[in-house]
């Protein structure tokens, strides 16, 4: 399943070679982020392209344009098939991203700008970041024209926001959605979820899950439950259900 990504919120690679064994051929996609990649690094990367998956390198790099256009030049070298810049970082460090993978030969990953994250409510919006004269899915709105005016890829966005992020910026400009959590799981640090079947009706193009697979006592039935889900939600988006 391509459009469900499993993030691998593991410490080392041998917890991160057992979920991939365990979930087989269900699942193709992977998240690799700080957690892993800063233990151990490329090698998580090159395990999962050894063994033919793809790979969301979900580093969220925010810093002074000419820095992140030789990180994403990097990550290119790697094989990555998704990346994540905050979109906060700015239209020029987004657009001198997004230069960098025009420019690339091969290996030209999805570029995504991250909007609000969804551990963040109204409240952070307001105190943190000091804007007071827009709601959280009118930043959210905000940052995903500022992503596509750049010329990135989609974005990550919280599920709540899917739907109006399509209408805004139309149906091919992709949106990876975490935040999802099956009927009935605990939430935990996450403030604004949804199941996978609200998620993909909503339009989201990818949904990223992390504990409630990594920590299932059977994992490859909690993702075969989301995977069914999913498909189910897809069908009746076709009419076929």
């Amino acid at each position: 399943m391509e459009r469900l990504i499993v993030a691998l919120d593991v410490n080392t690679l041998d917890d991160a070679r057992k979920i991939v064994e365990e979930l087989d051929e269900l699942v193709d996609f992977y998240k690799v982020g700080f957690q892993l990649f800063i233990r151990e690094g490329k090698d998580a990367v090159k395990f999962l392209k050894e063994q033919g998956k793809k790979v969301f390198l979900d580093l969220k790099f925010h810093d002074i344009p000419n820095t992140i256009g030789n990180a994403v030049r990097a990550c290119m070298e790697l094989g990555v098939d998704m990346l994540t810049l905050h979109s906060l970082g700015g239209f020029e460090m987004m657009e001198v991203a997004q230069k960098s993978v025009w420019e690339a030969q091969e290996n030209k990953p999805l570029l995504l700008g991250v909007t609000i994250l969804t551990s963040l409510d109204e409240a952070f919006l307001h105190d943190v970041v000091g804007v007071n004269d827009r709601t959280l899915e009118e930043e959210v709105l905000h940052l995903a024209r500022l992503v596509k005016s750049a010329g990135l890829d989609g974005v990550v966005a919280s599920p709540l926001e899917v739907k109006k992020i399509k209408e805004t910026c139309g149906e091919d400009f992709v949106v990876v959605t975490p935040g999802i959590r099956p009927k009935g799981y605990d939430t935990h640090d996450q403030e604004r979820v949804r199941t996978p079947e609200e998620a993909i009706l909503a339009g989201a193009d990818y949904l990223v899950v992390g504990r409630p697979i990594l920590y299932a006592e059977d994992r490859r039935g909690m993702a075969e439950r989301i995977i069914k889900e999913m498909e189910e939600a897809r069908a009746k988006l076709r009419g076929t259900f």
